[in-house]
């Protein structure tokens, strides 16, 4: 993966380049992903640019498995366009022929200024870009699918973000300072450490998490606190499992097993084989 036009110096949020993409060992085997940052204008609204490109023709088509963040993104391939809302179990993507994907991932929360409704009603759900931006979608999905080079398509999805003028928001923000605490502040595993680090009542974070990310704060926190430990397992070598549930807010390995297998379809110890495998 790499990571190119590092414009503003402004990190991802999730920080590890890999970390939510699961056997990340794929990359550049199976396909190959790119992100680009943002101009410094558009970085309060939108984490980066993503172009994914693969090439199996002659060979077996490949599932690209992914444990979303709580991002809207905007995803263009040839024969498809929608707006994706936060996706709260595995994401998984059929790589089959030759093609490519462009996307822009919106940071937690700023897709509200860009619809008249709760981000919640996108959740587990994608609806078409025309459908949510009409004729300027449209437009956004012809220019790009006329275009060939990362700059060109950077710079055409730049102008039609500006287009839109969104605003800056004090909520955005605050969704954002409670995310990073999630990230960075390991022992917060809590919605409640949440709402007493933040000053906040618990109905109304729930509220504007709702209205703002489309998930939850109990959500975030179990979501990152997995991608963690995918993060972790990938590697294919052996990991202090009681441990790592313990480190991660689990009471006991059991449930850890339990939710890691939930979401991610197999247990923490089959996962770390096949991520070393592929």
């Amino acid at each position: 993966m790499k990571e190119i036009g590092n414009r503003n110096g402004i990190q991802p949020t999730e920080g590890t380049a890999t970390k939510g993409i699961l056997r990340p060992s794929a990359i550049d085997k199976k396909f190959t992903l790119f992100r680009h940052t943002p101009s410094e204008e558009l970085a309060y609204f939108i984490e980066h640019f993503w172009i994914v490109r693969w090439d199996l023709r002659g060979t077996e088509p490949y599932d690209s498995e992914t444990l979303p963040f709580p991002s809207v993104h905007i995803v263009i391939e040839r024969d498809r366009a929608d707006v994706w809302g936060v996706v709260t179990g595995r994401f998984t993507r059929r790589l089959e022929g030759k093609g490519r994907a462009f996307g822009i991932k919106f940071r937690p929360g700023a897709f509200r200024q860009f619809i008249d409704r709760p981000v919640s009603d996108l959740t587990d759900r994608k609806s078409p870009v025309a459908e949510i931006f009409g004729q300027s979608g449209e437009r956004l999905v012809n220019d790009l699918n006329s275009l060939n080079g990362d700059s060109e398509m950077v710079e055409a999805a730049e102008t039609f973000i500006n287009s839109i003028n969104p605003r800056h928001d004090r909520n955005i923000d605050l969704v954002n300072r409670v995310i990073g605490r999630i990230i960075s502040e390991r022992q917060v595993t809590s919605v409640q450490q949440v709402v007493n680090s933040e000053g906040i009542g618990k109905r109304s974070l729930q509220r504007l998490f709702d209205d703002y990310a489309g998930v939850g704060p109990k959500w975030v926190i179990k979501r990152y606190r997995l991608q963690e430990a995918a993060d972790s397992l990938a590697g294919g070598k052996e990991i202090d499992l009681p441990k790592l549930a313990l480190d991660l807010g689990y009471f006991d390995q059991a449930h850890f097993i339990k939710d890691f297998k939930t979401i991610i379809g197999v247990t923490p110890g089959e996962y770390s084989r096949t991520s070393a495998a592929s």
